[in-house]
């Protein structure tokens, strides 16, 4: 069953250029996939194929890159609000474009090699190679100095050994962004970075079945003596703990964009279910307690939004937010997920319902409070700021 929606995004404090960005890819992602084909995608647990090729034959791909790379030098708060509006179409197609362009891409841009960028990044950018980035362990997730997969050099190549878990997008990638350990027992300091090619002899990605997020997949990965070509480390060798600390900011940025476009589609997805819903003889937006729930929904939306922006304003202008952009992390998420609850909890018996998206929000927004950092090490970082 379908609900007609219309959206309510503020765009004040948005240039001309922004507006088009939201508006265009509003409308580019509506001509290629209905809302019906987004729960089957969910159900089947198929990658947004059509959206993710539709977004890189746009251009969009390109957006966060220089334009000597084929990109369009888009600014922090451009990308955030692409973020923010994937994040409002449909959270599965923000984690696919996000995953490549942004979690992982931007490594490449920012500490790979000059040809390791002149062969990867215009490709990146046009949206011929897809990305993953495999961080996590089973025994290191926001203990990443306990990472322990074995990088050992033997002449011009690297042998890796070892596992991941939870990583995003695995099954799709051309080309897997792998941090391993170079240095045995050195914590932090001893930690490399690697761009492996997904197709190497000895390693297996095995998708792993999830709560939420199905159509972008969270996979496991093995690696049996994976020989890596030395020319495909991305930095200096025990240097990744630097490089991956330096793109949290933009990461968590975007995580916080994309969950307050989705707090905005539950907004609108609610306000319309209850606009249409008779009980008493009387549409149920016309309660009270119905108004005051979404009026609820939408300060939780607008806080989501408004730290994401400050943030992106912040890095805009030069600045290292790190405090700010965990704030943000934990503002978004924990508010789309508040809103996914409060949206369930309007449309009563059929917010269980797999034929409506309320179900589907809830699911997907689970996650965001622990991908990217759990909110815990958030507080933690916050904390620290602070002084405590």
């Amino acid at each position: 069953m379908s609900v007609a929606v219309e959206t309510s995004f503020n765009t004040f404090g948005l240039n001309e250029h922004q507006r088009m960005i939201r508006s265009n890819v509003l409308s580019l992602l509506q001509g290629v996939m209905s809302r019906e084909q987004i729960r089957a995608l969910d159900k089947g647990g198929e990658f947004p194929e059509r959206a993710f090729k539709a977004l890189a034959s746009a251009g969009w791909m390109g957006l966060p890159y220089p334009e000597a790379y084929g990109g369009s030098a888009g600014s922090y708060k451009d990308l955030a609000i692409l973020a923010e509006t994937l994040g409002y179409f449909y959270g599965g197609i923000a984690a696919a474009y996000l995953v490549t362009t942004v979690y992982a891409g931007m490594h490449l841009l920012n500490s790979g090699s000059d040809a390791l960028k002149e062969e990867f990044v215009p490709r990146i950018a046009r949206g011929d190679v897809r990305l993953a980035i495999a961080i996590t362990e089973p025994q290191g997730g926001s203990d990443v100095s306990n990472i322990r997969l074995s990088a050992k050099r033997t002449g011009d190549h690297y042998t890796l050994n070892g596992s991941k878990t939870y990583i995003t997008n695995a099954h799709v990638a051309d080309y897997i962004i792998v941090v391993g350990r170079t240095i045995a027992d050195a914590g932090h300091k001893g930690l490399s970075m690697f761009l492996v090619d997904a197709k190497s002899p000895g390693l297996t990605v095995r998708p792993m079945e999830m709560l939420g997020r199905r159509t972008t997949h969270t996979n496991e990965l093995f690696l049996t003596d994976v020989r890596v070509p030395a020319s495909m480390m991305i930095g200096e060798e025990n240097t990744a703990w630097r490089s991956l600390m330096k793109g949290l900011n933009l990461e968590r940025l975007c995580i916080a964009a994309s969950g307050a476009g989705n707090c905005q589609a539950i907004v609108d997805y609610t306000i319309d279910y209850a606009k249409q819903r008779i009980q008493f003889g009387r549409s149920i937006s016309d309660f009270q307690v119905i108004q005051h729930r979404i009026a609820d929904m939408k300060m939780l939306t607008e806080t989501a939004r408004l730290a994401s922006y400050r943030v992106a304003d912040m890095m805009d202008a030069g600045e290292n937010p790190v405090m700010e952009t965990s704030m943000a992390k934990v503002l978004a998420t924990e508010n789309n997920f508040t809103c996914a609850n409060l949206g369930l909890q309007t449309f009563g018996g059929a917010g269980f319902a797999m034929e409506y998206d309320t179900q589907m929000y809830f699911r997907d927004s689970r996650v965001g409070m622990i991908g990217g950092g759990t909110n815990e090490v958030q507080r933690n970082i916050i904390a620290k700021r602070l002084g405590l």
